[in-house]
């Protein structure tokens, strides 16, 4: 009464042992598919990149040092005047204020003050060569 015929047929079949349960319905590898490739552009599109985010993010913490500039996560920004252990740095905020902060609170390091020091050891070198060439033209 509630129940088509052809369900009913169905039904019927199955529960004697004539007709295959699996005909009409697909096979479990169709059925699990788009689950697989969802959880696939899940894993492409926002686990991968945050993973690099955070191995990056340690990679930078670790390599804090002095007079690197920095942004706190609160937004300060400051310049690390010593590295105190592996969870805290004394930073200066300028005009002589001084602060301890937290590794963890570091959001970003904005210019390394190795790659400083080494720009500026660049730009001394190539000022004394450009003094040595024009000693020697006026000499010349």
């Amino acid at each position: 009464m509630f129940i088509t015929p052809a369900w009913a047929q169905e039904a019927a079949d199955v529960a004697t042992g004539t007709a295959d349960a699996a005909a009409g319905s697909p096979g479990i590898l169709v059925t699990m598919m788009p689950l697989v490739l969802i959880f696939f552009v899940f894993y492409l599109m926002v686990i991968r990149p945050q993973n690099k985010r955070i191995i990056d993010h340690r990679k930078m913490m670790q390599n804090l040092q002095k007079g690197d500039k920095i942004v706190t996560g609160g937004g300060l920004v400051a310049t690390v005047k010593k590295v105190l252990n592996d969870d805290e740095v004394l930073i200066d905020l300028g005009h002589g204020v001084e602060a301890v902060a937290v590794r963890q609170t570091i959001m970003t390091v904005r210019e390394s003050g190795y790659r400083k020091s080494e720009e500026q050891k660049i730009a001394v070198e190539e000022a004394q060569k450009a003094a040595k060439e024009a000693a020697k033209k006026a000499s010349s």
